[in-house]
């Protein structure tokens, strides 16, 4: 157990790999198979677009499993309810490519995330156990070089692992990552709860932690910041197959490249918040970086309604809004653990749930007008993320408040 977080000027690259290939098992387990949603569809004789019920299965699995993986890391240590949800994880994902049917599919891929968020969870948990407030957000920045990797390179490998095995070849895939994973946790990973952590839990009952989580303005702000701002995030992904390979028309087998520079611009940008945060404290950075998300989504509604530009007047904005993204994440999270630091995995477990269910329903809101206006092109992606974005800044600005902090 520690007693106290680290306040040293970097954290070891081990640990860095290791908790962003926690943070990774979500990446991991929807990008690698957006490509095949087209083949799993066509092979089960499913209506069109009923594939996509297995990725709002997987947002659903997220959302749920974080809230019980919260508490249990803070009661019984972040190791063994880690070890449980990386058993879950590869048993499902072995049920996964066996799946006979596509409602099989839908089921085990909601306990595919059921285990599997106990990755994420559990990460930032431990950073927070080892980390102040400023450094924990420099180390949730540095965690997207490995976690960031995800989504370039799961697209591609796993349209090229599709077109010469099947899409079932992606879970086999996705089992022996979970597997060698929790080897390596088994070996690596060291118990970082505090003491007071421990004392803290064990005082109180899960409900009443999280109603006193509930009662913090500060902590309800950054919790909607950041998830309503991975509600944008998650309307892109799921709009993408449709729009870069129906309505671009670029080939399935490329589709990772453009999906890969969307991820590096997110990457590059929140190495960039690495550094100003040696100087700037996340509240800063936050405030500051927000407004270009607002303006960049303004001009992509515009060329997408507008049709100004072309693909290219969509792609070029939708990247630059993507890469903002690196300003809010990490300082929005860092914020939000640094309101309890004793409850650290509750806060995030309640701040993963509450953006993977936002995640979920914009998702959901942004499939329903894709097929509602078909010709829509990237209208309705354009348009939710818009939207998603403008809640976010009300919620930053007008709950949290972190200029007053």
């Amino acid at each position: 157990m520690t007693d106290r977080p680290q306040t040293s000027a970097g954290a070891p690259w081990g640990m860095i790999l290791l908790l962003g290939a926690l943070t990774a098992f979500a990446p991991m387990s929807i990008d690698m198979y957006l490509p095949s949603l087209p083949a799993i569809g066509a092979e089960f004789h499913a209506r069109p677009g009923a594939a996509q019920a297995t990725l709002a299965a997987f947002f659903t699995g997220l959302a749920i499993g974080q809230l019980f993986y919260g508490p249990a890391s803070d009661r019984w240590g972040r190791r063994w309810p880690l070890f449980g949800g990386v058993a879950l994880y590869v048993a499902a994902s072995v049920a996964c490519a066996l799946a006979p049917n596509l409602e099989t599919l839908i089921a085990a891929r909601l306990f595919q995330a059921l285990g599997g968020s106990a990755g994420p969870v559990i990460a930032r948990a431990v950073v927070r156990d080892r980390f102040d407030h400023r450094q924990s957000a420099r180390v949730l920045s540095q965690l997207m070089l490995v976690m960031g990797l995800a989504p370039i390179l799961a697209p591609l490998v796993g349209g090229e692992v599709a077109a010469l095995a099947g899409w079932r070849a992606l879970f086999w895939i996705l089992t022996v990552f979970g597997a060698a994973l929790g080897c390596i946790v088994w070996f690596a990973l060291d118990e970082s709860r505090s003491r007071e952590t421990a004392a803290q839990a064990q005082s109180e009952h899960p409900f009443r932690a999280y109603l006193a989580l509930l009662k913090s303005r500060p902590l309800v702000g950054f919790t909607l910041a950041a998830a309503l701002n991975s509600g944008a995030l998650f309307a892109y992904v799921t709009a993408s197959p449709g729009l870069l390979i129906s309505t671009y028309h670029i080939p399935s087998t490329s589709f990772g490249w453009v999906f890969g520079v969307n991820a590096i611009g997110l990457i590059a940008m929140s190495q960039v918040n690495a550094h100003l945060l040696r100087r700037h404290a996340p509240e800063t950075i936050l405030t500051r970086g927000r407004p270009f998300s607002i303006l960049w989504a303004a001009v992509l509604v515009v060329d997408a309604l507008t049709g100004w530009g072309g693909m290219w007047g969509v792609l070029v904005p939708l990247f630059l809004v993507l890469s903002s993204f690196g300003l809010v994440g990490a300082n929005a999270q860092a914020c939000g653990l640094e309101v309890d630091p004793k409850r650290a995995g509750s806060i995030s477990a309640l701040m993963g749930s509450a953006s993977f269910g936002i995640g979920a329903l914009t998702a959901g809101l942004t499939g329903a007008l894709t097929v509602a206006w078909p010709s829509g092109g990237a209208r309705p992606m354009a348009l939710v993320m818009l939207a998603a974005i403008l809640a976010s800044t009300v919620a930053l600005y007008g709950v949290a408040r972190p200029a007053s902090r």
